[in-house]
């Protein structure tokens, strides 16, 4: 079990069309290529000894060396440095943008090595086993510096700067070497099409060239980042996860890098979300732009609008909940019994059955990202939307499986229709404005249908709070929505005391669950963390609600949970470790959202005297930070 560093043990490089993870001890135990959602190369992380790695360090015993990672400020280019008594050296890994809108079977991986003091002796071991550890390849060794491991479908070629030779194990590939301080050399792992023709010698000069193009091109893509509020570094970093989590060639991004890491270790909850979720890219848009970053919400609008032109939805619906990168709809869950699973945590999943779902909230997120304020797109899309709500207003009044994709069985969730409420309410509101083709007479008395159900069957008067569904008590976190996509007012007494229950049964130290499974069951065994997308938009929520104090001690006690490098996973764990598939997009999304929500709120305060005692009724309990009685907030 030790053989499995802990998940948030890890920084992520990418290239825009796929992406590796690299562990604290530089070793890369997850690349998946040509495409996010392609087999892997390397899966040590789902099963240390048939998952396959790719491992490059420092070769002594750990207790005469400390090593520390690291990105350089503002770009995707990952240091994992090795401070031993002998030297100090690091190995710099990055992935070449690929700057052409066409999808490519050409990835490469650079492993630059230098050492600035002393002398280091590094080991190299590369391991690959080809599509998830289940098909043998076979090795060719044409020279001391070039090698090709070949298995189905695609060749991994791995070629090393004149310092380094390679020596065959078997079919893998292993190197030993020393450098002295002054001294680099490169490590070039480029996966290609099987046959395809091998890539050109690295020279030295043209692999530092290469690490201060990729340099220069997230400094240039970041500059378009309008964010200059208080938590800027972490927004940055965000900034550029979404963006590594994003298929450039069609603007469609993953929900994470990674499938099979367990929402509890040893559980069966272990997820493939290497898919494009309609939910979690629709919520993106409005932070993109207001981010700054107009071309990627733009992507994938256009890619949304392709996916309702496309009606490909196994269901026959108009959309389904998730697709490939490529839009294709089909994404068959099959479990890998070959692999133990991270810790031991099975089964492992690849595809994801959740897509055939029913989840009715996709329509109001997808309708709220093709209508951008007042921007309805290109007519194309307002043919495409309309169609929906037409559709919709037929079909909104269904249970399904809800935001969490359950598989307990349909419920009337509350919050599937208040999205079907988003769909009807933007609809109706760019139809008026923009002087469009309309039956808006049948969406409105769709609208009003669905926020009457909600007030009269989502509100639970004992609980005094909007619940889960329309049959139980229980509550549950996405709700913390609502006040955000403007079903009530964030200062609405109603709201107020859902927000309060929320306090006393979902929020742990400000970590939020998503709901309690105990309560409402959910068809699967074992627990879970508290949610990151819950607590960060509980931030928001505080914030909104005038509860300033409260909202920055959770934003600053959230940030502490992010690893070295500023990522999130999808849960925290009991004991502060990230949990879940990592990095999750839906939790960086988050965070922006409520580090701009906190900036915009503190900043009113600061201006007004009537807001600034919000920041001074709170006192310490047992619980936290909480609000002092009497206070406004």
């Amino acid at each position: 079990m030790n053989q499995y560093p802990p998940i948030a043990e890890h920084g992520m490089v990418g290239d825009l069309q796929t992406a590796a993870l690299v562990s604290s001890g530089g070793t890369v135990d997850w690349w998946c290529t040509p495409r996010f959602d392609s087999p892997s190369l390397f899966a040590s992380l789902l099963d240390s000894e048939r998952g396959g790695h790719c491992r490059l360090a420092v070769e002594l015993p750990d207790d005469g060396m400390s090593v520390r990672q690291l990105y350089l400020s503002d770009t995707a280019i990952l240091v994992t440095r090795f401070m031993a008594p002998g030297g100090v050296g690091e190995v710099a890994d990055f992935m070449p943008p690929v700057e052409s809108p066409a999808a490519t079977d050409r990835h490469t991986l650079i492993r630059l090595i230098r050492v600035v003091r002393g002398s280091l002796p590094f080991a190299l071991d590369c391991r690959p086993r080809f599509d998830y550890g289940r098909a043998p390849h076979t090795l060719n060794l044409p020279d001391d510096h070039r090698a090709v491991l070949r298995g189905p479908g695609t060749d991994l070629h791995v070629q090393t700067s004149g310092d380094i030779a390679l020596n065959a194990d078997g079919d893998d590939v292993t190197a030993r070497f020393t450098l002295s301080a002054g001294q680099i050399a490169a490590v070039v792992l480029t996966s290609t099409a099987d046959g395809a023709a091998a890539p050109s010698p690295p020279s030295l000069d043209e692999m530092i060239g290469q690490l201060e193009h990729c340099r220069a091109f997230w400094l240039s893509w970041l500059r378009s980042c309008t964010y200059r509020g208080r938590w800027q570094d972490m927004v940055n970093r965000s900034a550029i996860t979404l963006k590594l989590l994003t298929y450039a060639p069609t603007g469609a991004p993953v929900a994470a890098a990674t499938m099979g890491l367990p929402e509890q270790v040893g559980g069966e909850r272990n997820w493939d979300y290497r898919y494009t979720w309609v939910r979690d890219a629709s919520l993106s848009v409005r932070a993109l732009i207001d981010l700054g970053f107009k071309d990627e919400a733009y992507a994938f609008r256009r890619w949304l609008r392709d996916r309702i032109e496309a009606g490909d939805a196994a269901s026959g619906d108009p959309l389904q909940i998730m697709y490939r990168v490529d839009g294709d709809p089909l994404l068959t869950e099959e479990i890998l019994d070959h692999l133990e699973g991270y810790q031991g945590s099975r089964p492992v999943r690849a595809g994801n059955a959740a897509a055939d779902q029913l989840q009715l909230d996709i329509y109001g997120e997808a309708a709220d990202a093709l209508i951008v304020g007042r921007d309805i797109g290109a007519l194309r899309g307002w043919k495409a939307l309309s169609g929906v709500l037409d559709w919709l207003s037929d079909n909104w009044d269904r249970p399904d499986e809800g935001i969490w994709e359950t598989r307990g069985g349909r419920q009337n969730f509350t919050y599937s229709r208040l999205m079907t409420w988003v769909a009807f309410d933007r609809g109706i509101r760019a139809a008026i404005y923009s002087s469009r083709p309309a039956d808006t007479e049948r969406w409105t008395r769709a609208r009003d249908a669905v926020f009457r159900q909600i007030v009269e069957r989502g509100w639970h008067d004992k609980r005094q709070a909007f619940v889960q569904h329309f049959d139980t008590d229980v509550l549950d976190a996405s709700l913390l929505l609502m006040p955000r996509v403007g079903f009530v007012s964030a200062h609405d007494p109603d709201w107020l005391s859902t927000l309060d229950a929320m306090d006393d049964e979902l929020v742990s130290d400000s970590l939020v669950y998503r709901y309690d499974p105990a309560a409402s069951p959910d068809g699967l065994r074992g627990s879970e963390g508290t949610f990151n997308l819950c607590s960060f938009l509980y931030v928001e929520a505080l914030a909104r609600s005038g509860r300033l104090a409260k909202a920055r001690y959770a934003f600053d006690k959230m940030l502490t949970y992010a690893n070295h490098v500023g990522l999130f996973a999808e849960e925290i764990g009991p004991s502060g470790e990230q949990l879940g598939n990592f990095p999750q997009a839906f939790t960086h999304l988050a965070m922006v959202t409520a580090a701009m929500a906190l900036d915009e709120e503190l900043g009113r305060a600061g201006t007004d005297p009537r807001a600034a005692d919000h920041l001074d009724h709170v006192h310490v309990t047992a619980q936290g930070l909480v609000t002092r009685p009497g206070s406004r907030s």
